[in-house]
């Protein structure tokens, strides 16, 4: 029941002590500023390190071959291994399952791209239509790479927006114009793109993976096998099912070209999820110690609460005292001391959110730092942080508020 005595009590104790409880206020609502700020920043930082995985697939997962550092079988260390159309088709076959997307890479060797009689210094790969998406690479113009171009061999390529811009421009657009491969005339389809600031994909030009063995003398020959893998909605699942496709992988690469299970240099593998697993971690880590400091900070201003709540009472022994001999119940003096204690504590907590929810959306979008990207936070665990705060407003007002009540009547009427 709203008891307007009650509040006017508590609105006169707040004049008569403005300065006192105007810092009571500021530490409180600067605890939940702080501690909103930095999950501001945690989850600034989060966002920032997602941005930095998505210049690729974020579940893609590359493997190259190298040289074997082990005996194994009989087959001496410092063996080549040379990977194979073989070996994409019978992962395929066994282990499609665990992809969603997947492609090749071959890189023909010794080869000169001339485009108007001027020699291009750039990197030729024979691909597959799925690069593209492992790649992340969005198109300009035209096309990508097809399976009807793998098929039926065809001279088509893909180049990039540097290439554009450096190669081709006094034209509108370089569509339908033929650079030579070694005396083989190849026809361009599509200008692709890679997100972000990293140019080192746009070196290349992307050609049929058929067309590149054929005309190259590559046989069966790849340098590169590119996976992609489902999201499997958390991290740590997503980590598992990586590692259970590697593992697999491995295991029928290791066996097909006598490889030693303990030679990790023979068949190179780089799965970018499992970095993306050590930065959360490392983010987790983070953002705990932005609560610890936060929560440090809100019970700073909390005991700041009790500390005034105890010095109020203890100014208002003799009226504790007079309204006891009056007849006051135990409950509505403890009543009366916790409802100050929660309206100080919930105004400068709201105020504390308030202004830091404020401060992140308006700074928030345009904060340019490495690693950091439009720091945010959850409204609804702001808010229930605020929750907490006004229940441990209400836990240190009643101490005071307690020891007032016990306080004999005889004696607090004596107090001067």
């Amino acid at each position: 029941m709203f008891d307007i005595e009650r509040w006017q009590e508590i609105f006169d104790t707040i004049r008569k002590n403005k300065l006192r409880t105007f810092l009571t206020g500021v530490s409180v609502a600067s605890g939940i500023f702080i501690l909103v700020i930095l999950l501001g920043f945690g989850q600034g930082m989060q966002n920032g390190i997602e941005a930095e995985f998505k210049g690729d697939a974020a579940t893609s997962i590359w493997v190259w071959p190298g040289r074997t550092t082990i005996e194994y079988k009989g087959l001496n260390p410092g063996r080549r291994i040379q990977l194979r159309n073989e070996n994409y088709d019978v992962i395929a076959n066994q282990m499609g399952e665990g992809y969603e997307k997947a492609s090749v890479l071959y890189f023909p060797q010794n080869v000169k791209v001339v485009y108007d009689n001027n020699l291009l210094v750039y990197n030729v790969a024979g691909t597959t239509p799925d690069l593209q998406t492992i790649e992340n690479e969005y198109l300009s113009e035209g096309r990508y790479i097809n399976e009807a171009d793998v098929h039926n061999n065809r001279k088509v390529a893909v180049i990039s927006n540097k290439i554009k811009r450096e190669v081709f421009a006094d034209l509108d657009s370089p569509l339908g114009e033929y650079i030579t491969i070694s005396g083989a005339g190849f026809k361009i389809i599509g200008v692709f793109g890679e997100y972000g600031d990293d140019e080192g994909e746009e070196e290349r030009i992307f050609i049929p993976l058929s067309t590149a063995q054929l005309t190259f003398n590559g046989g069966d020959k790849i340098n590169n096998l590119n996976y992609m893998l489902p999201d499997q909605g958390s991290i740590g699942e997503t980590v598992a099912n990586s590692e259970k496709f590697v593992t697999e992988m491995k295991s029928y690469l290791n066996e097909v070209h006598g490889v030693s299970p303990e030679d990790e240099r023979a068949i190179r593998v780089w799965n970018p999820i499992e970095e993306a697993k050590r930065y959360y971690a490392l983010t987790g880590n983070i953002k705990f110690f932005f609560w610890f400091v936060g929560v440090c900070t809100i019970i700073a201003g909390v005991v700041g609460v009790s500390n005034i709540m105890m010095i109020v009472v203890k100014e208002r022994t003799r009226e504790i005292g007079i309204r006891k001999a009056l007849g006051a119940k135990p409950l509505g003096i403890i009543a009366m001391i916790l409802h100050e204690s929660i309206f100080v504590t919930a105004i400068s907590g709201f105020s504390g959110l308030i202004l830091s929810m404020a401060l992140l959306e308006i700074v928030g979008p345009n904060i340019e730092i490495d690693y950091v990207l439009n720091p945010s936070v959850n409204f609804q665990v702001a808010f229930a942080t605020v929750i907490v705060l006004v229940v441990a407003g209400a836990i240190a007002g009643f101490f005071p508020a307690w020891r007032a009540v016990r306080v004999h009547t005889i004696d607090a009427l004596r107090d001067e």
